[in-house]
């Protein structure tokens, strides 16, 4: 299990690197893909990824990065607003073949994996992104292994008992330290070359700092979704980690994350 789950992380790796090293297009359309699959594995739990709740929610999800490539950010609303109505709509005329937490799902699912997701992409589109893109990574699989370990070694106090129970308060702590530390020294290599951070160090620090406070929220909600509805894991797409959001679960908080504090902290 460990040999599997080590080969798949390495290959992620080298996905990651490529794809995310290329931006542009590629990096857009594996943002879209994964996007998707990820859709479709939380519908799958909800049990509404083949009927026209579902549906409605890929095509929103279409629509949004549609939006997003041709930079048509003032429709957002017009389009979150017609989904909703579309969605209540089905709910209407079909009553009472749905119940209202379904519609509810299906509104929710498209901001909570598309939505988040697609500011990967987004922050590899800022400038100096192809530098900030990589704090997405470290904030969030830097923040888990500086966790992980420093929760072995003192650990003592759990952090979420029900939804986490190997999960300590002093392992979070640890990996949002770590992660704050993997940021300073990520921008002592390459803060140099940023051209719009006035004090890369201290940004690059803060916000890894922050998105891995935010990625362990992320974390523990896709692990109480999947307790709420007594799933292991949301797919078996990637061997040895699950589906891809049991992968990117932390991600989907640590990429808005980043780009909203870079925002700020420029």
């Amino acid at each position: 299990m460990f040999t599997t789950r080590l080969i798949s992380g390495v290959i992620l790796v080298i996905i990651a690197l490529f794809t995310v090293g290329s931006g542009g297009v590629l990096l857009f359309a594996t943002t879209l893909s994964i996007s998707m699959i990820g859709l479709f594995e939380l519908y799958r739990v909800m049990k509404i990824q083949k009927n026209p709740l579902g549906f409605m929610g890929y095509l929103t999800a279409l629509s949004y990065y549609g939006l997003l490539w041709f930079h048509g950010e003032q429709f957002m609303m017009l389009m979150s607003i017609a989904f909703l109505m579309a969605l209540m709509s089905i709910y209407v005329f079909a009553f009472p073949r749905y119940q209202m937490e379904e519609v509810t799902v299906a509104f929710f699912g498209v901001f909570y994996v598309a939505v988040m997701l697609s500011y990967l992409y987004q922050v590899r589109s800022m400038a100096d992104g192809k530098y900030l893109v990589w704090l997405v990574f470290l904030s969030s699989w830097g923040c888990d292994t500086c966790a992980y370990c420093v929760g072995m070694l003192i650990g003592k106090h759990r952090l979420a008992p029900v939804l986490s129970p190997k999960k300590s308060i002093e392992g979070a702590i640890g990996g949002v330290a770590g992660a704050a530390l993997l940021g300073i020294l990520y921008a002592t290599l390459f803060g140099g070359a940023m051209t719009e951070i006035r004090n890369p160090q201290a940004a690059c620090g803060l916000a890894c700092a922050i998105g891995a406070v935010i990625s362990q929220v992320g974390d523990l909600a896709a692990s109480a979704i999947k307790r709420n509805h007594k799933v292991k894991d949301y797919g078996k797409l990637i061997p040895g980690h699950g589906g891809i959001l049991d992968r990117f679960d932390s991600m989907l908080f640590t990429a808005p994350a980043i780009y909203f504090a870079v925002t700020f902290l420029r």
